[in-house]
């Protein structure tokens, strides 16, 4: 199987490096393109990938096409390569607000299309990634394409209706993470730890939490609950959180995500 990027950007790369660290396909198989020529480079040099300076090029050597540029310029790029591209080949999309739809119209014929949401922690061989296809991908398409997404961290099939709802719980939130980890270390440092040390206690702590709830199956509330002893220190800070509205922030947040996710 030969798998072609078209963009090189840091999400595609951390898709190619789970792919070939997980020996989905060799590093040789890989074929990729980008018109920011140092970002091919680099990414040439680490991975040890093909690469060309042609769209049309890639199209005719590969079996899965993943367009990985931004939503912005995926009408010029199918338009670019549409003539190129055969039944047989399974497209796979990584922009969020392109449905399977408005891909098919773009390309202009019947395509086998994989839409996809992954997330950046790819980066670290952690993401999690949705994906939804059409009516001609079969069984073994999309088997293939999870096996991808899995290569750098969980994936699941869901509803093309529920795409955009996975913008903001997973696409998007990452950055909702990173904002309470800096808030925690902002805490921490306030009362005296080091800068560098409160990182570290506060990703740690999220991570294993994180890890706690996948691994137990334990409702979140109920870990919450085992932490918060009577009058202890923890409940304390819920208190706090509760009063200062944590949680509908939060459910508010996402939802404006989801809400824009459907406008793009």
């Amino acid at each position: 199987m030969k798998i072609g990027f078209i963009g090189s950007g840091n999400m595609a790369q951390a898709m190619m490096a789970g792919m070939i660290d997980k020996g989905i396909v060799k590093s040789t198989d890989i074929i990729a393109t980008d018109v920011y020529k140092p970002a091919l480079e680099k990414t040439k040099k680490e991975l040890n990938i093909s690469t060309t300076d042609c769209n049309i090029e890639l199209v005719k050597n590969v079996d899965v096409i993943i367009l990985a540029v931004k939503p912005q310029f995926y009408e010029s790029v199918i338009k670019e390569i549409s003539g190129a591209v055969n039944d047989q080949q399974i497209i796979v999309t990584i922009a969020p607000g392109k449905t399977l739809e408005w891909i098919k119209e773009a390309f202009g014929k019947d395509m086998k299309i994989v839409r996809t949401m992954p997330n950046t922690p790819a980066m670290v061989g952690e993401g999690m990634s949705a994906l939804c296809h059409n009516e001609l991908v079969d069984e073994a398409d999309i088997n293939c394409v999870i096996e991808i997404f899995e290569s750098f961290g969980k994936a699941e099939v869901v509803s093309e209706k529920l795409m955009d709802v996975v913008v903001g719980v997973s696409g998007s939130s990452p950055a909702y993470i990173y904002m309470v980890i800096e808030a925690m270390a902002d805490a921490a440092v306030a009362d005296g730890m080091a800068r560098d040390q409160a990182y570290k206690f506060a990703a740690q702590a999220v991570l294993g939490s994180a890890k706690m709830v996948l691994e137990t199956g334990i409702h979140p509330g109920a870990l919450k609950d085992m932490v918060c002893s009577p009058e202890g220190t923890t409940i304390e800070a819920v208190c706090v959180l509760e009063e200062k509205g944590l949680r509908s922030a939060i459910i508010e947040g996402m939802r404006a995500t989801t809400k824009k996710a459907r406008t793009m």
